[in-house]
């Protein structure tokens, strides 16, 4: 079996890539193999096309290749909240929080990771598409490497304003000194609302839920025991660090990892699923409201304890 990420060196669904080095998906009697497919809509559209069995992504992608949840399910939450910052140049003058200092910026952000950010800035009266420039850094996006560390490259070269990722691309650029974190709304920045447009998530199809309930419910137990693991020793993600990452991200990572464990809860909650859908209904990629046993595969809730 095979379980796809968007963005390999990286906080962002971490709970997944340390049950893999930990063992934890073995001990539930599951081999799986990791395959990186960047960006996250890409992940989606293989797992539709069953060239993977699971998915660790963002809980509103798969809507790039299910219509109105058609087919996929989300079995667990690898951690709670929206969780890539807004990054700005160090030189900025500019307080945290103060999103209006974007207008006329060229921000780096992923495909489909670019719709929180977009929806983000209209909530605060920013027109994504006149106000500011969004896009790919040129040339920087490859194979393996973490878009999130890339795109603090790119600010370090002075390649683009800011940048729109993970906590792991953040804590690169804020440690060389080339940039400042502006938005963080896991952290109570504004647009509050914003928090629960999306989440990591360990994501599947109805067909492998139907074919093989058992394989579902040990992939939640795995990521369930890992988070557990993690909470209780953190410096386990050193471990993971310095089997996937290069040792100067390794470093990075327990620092990274211990912000995050406030938020390692399994829990798909129904307010969130009613936050995401309406994000992404209002983007246009929704029909309208969808009831939460369509979206979340409830008859495995009671393995999240």
């Amino acid at each position: 079996m095979k379980i796809a990420v968007p963005d390999l060196v990286s906080n962002s669904y971490f709970p997944a890539l340390a049950a893999l080095q930990l063992g934890c998906f073995e001990d539930e009697g599951l081999d799986l193999r990791l395959e990186h497919i960047f960006p996250i809509n890409k992940s989606c559209e293989a797992l539709r096309d069953g060239a993977v069995d699971f998915v660790a992504g963002s809980a509103h992608a798969p809507l790039a290749a299910f219509p109105n949840w058609r087919g996929v399910k989300l079995l667990a939450a690898l951690a709670q909240g929206m969780y890539w910052l807004l990054v700005v140049r160090q030189d900025l003058k500019a307080e945290r929080g103060d999103i209006q200092a974007v207008r006329g910026m060229r921000i780096a952000a992923a495909p489909f990771v670019e719709l929180g950010l977009r929806a983000m800035l209209t909530e605060v009266g920013i027109d994504p598409d006149a106000d500011v420039s969004i896009g790919l850094p040129e040339g920087r996006v490859k194979p393996g490497v973490s878009f999130g560390v890339a795109a603090a490259d790119a600010l370090a070269d002075g390649e683009i304003d800011a940048f729109w990722a993970n906590g792991m691309g953040a804590e690169s650029a804020v440690r060389r000194g080339v940039g400042k974190i502006l938005v963080d709304i896991r952290r109570g920045d504004e647009p509050k609302k914003a928090f629960d447009y999306t989440m990591p998530s360990l994501i599947t199809t109805e067909a492998l839920i139907e074919r093989d309930p058992e394989a579902a419910a040990a992939a939640i137990r795995a990521v369930v025991r890992t988070q557990k693991a993690l909470k209780a020793d953190v410096d386990l993600a050193a471990r993971v660090g310095k089997d996937l990452f290069p040792a100067d991200k390794a470093d990075l990572i327990v620092d990274v990892v211990r912000r995050d464990l406030p938020y390692y809860d399994p829990t798909v909650r129904e307010d969130f699923v009613l936050g995401m859908n309406e994000f992404m209904a209002g983007l246009g990629w929704l029909d309208g409201p969808v009831p939460y046993e369509r979206v979340v595969a409830a008859e495995f809730n009671g393995l999240w304890a």
